[in-house]
């Protein structure tokens, strides 16, 4: 069976092994980033991250100080944002289904508490995420004194990272898991490829990107969503691969407008750590 830790860096793997237009990857850099900073950041991430019985903000503090020691830039928040508490939740469940992990994850959520907010907010403060500006209640720039669910439900209307906190990661079992439910239980790295491809595709088809809208405003990201439609449709009628040299175009046109859907990405990576966790996919890598 796959450990919680090495589905981690399996799906870390897998956010750079396969192309996703606007975000780094091994085929393209981008935004002032190599993808070997990635690989290196999940490796870095992963001791803190998965720290046996600490708490959801101390992973995500623990593991950001680790990827800031590694690469010295924020290649990884978001992502550690999600899996923190997946993390805490496979560590706990006893049963290993999409249902089971759900349950043990509510019981997470349930349990955050103010310190887990002003660890994470800490974290937030080094990774130094671009576009956040200031919001009146809970601001990521001062001291929280409220849990960090608590603070994740103020700002999930608009942040999809938060919006999971806020509602026991219901788009992560309802709109990601089923994107994968086509897999084998040992796919090829050919319908890995696509099966990646269709998640993130699906994901910036579904929710206006929130780094877009934080950087670029919500008639970019909208535009973004809408062309992701497109491609989306193009994906899901055939199992392979969409053509690489077309793809290529969009990717380039996005990171040359600099602009990084890169929440849709994060998802995607939380996705596939929970599908390994759940489905126990042997995803190649």
């Amino acid at each position: 069976m796959t450990t919680p830790q090495a589905a981690f860096l399996r799906a870390c793997h897998l956010d750079v092994a396969v192309r996703k237009p606007g975000n780094v990857s091994l085929a393209s850099a981008g935004h002032r980033m190599q993808a070997q900073q990635f690989l290196a950041s999940a490796e870095a991430a992963a001791g803190p991250l998965f720290e046996p019985g600490a708490r959801v903000g101390r992973r995500i503090e623990g593991a950001v100080a680790a990827t800031w020691g590694a690469v010295g830039c924020n290649t990884n928040l978001g992502i550690l944002l999600l899996c923190a508490p997946l993390a805490a939740a496979a560590e706990r469940a006893s049963d290993r289904s999409a249902a089971g992990l759900q349950r043990s994850l509510e019981a997470v959520l349930a349990s955050l508490d103010v310190d887990d907010a002003r660890a994470a907010y800490r974290a937030i403060a080094m990774a130094q995420p671009a576009g956040l500006g200031q919001v009146e209640a809970q601001d990521v720039h001062a001291l929280p004194d409220v849990d960090l669910r608590a603070a994740m439900k103020l700002a999930a209307d608009r942040d999809s990272i938060a919006l999971q906190y806020a509602n026991g990661f219901m788009q992560l079992f309802d709109i990601g898991l089923p994107a994968l439910d086509a897999l084998s239980e040992r796919p090829s790295v050919e319908a890995t490829t696509a099966a990646v491809q269709r998640l993130y595709l699906t994901w910036l088809s579904s929710l206006p990107d929130s780094h877009i809208v934080r950087k670029h405003g919500a008639a970019v990201a909208q535009t973004v969503m809408h062309a992701a439609q497109g491609w989306l449709t193009l994906a899901r009628q055939s199992s392979a691969a969409l053509d690489d040299r077309r793809l290529a175009v969009w990717d380039e046109a996005l990171k040359a407008d600099g602009i990084n859907p890169g929440t849709s990405a994060d998802l995607t990576v939380a996705t596939l750590f929970a599908a390994a966790l759940t489905m126990d996919r042997v995803l190649p890598s």
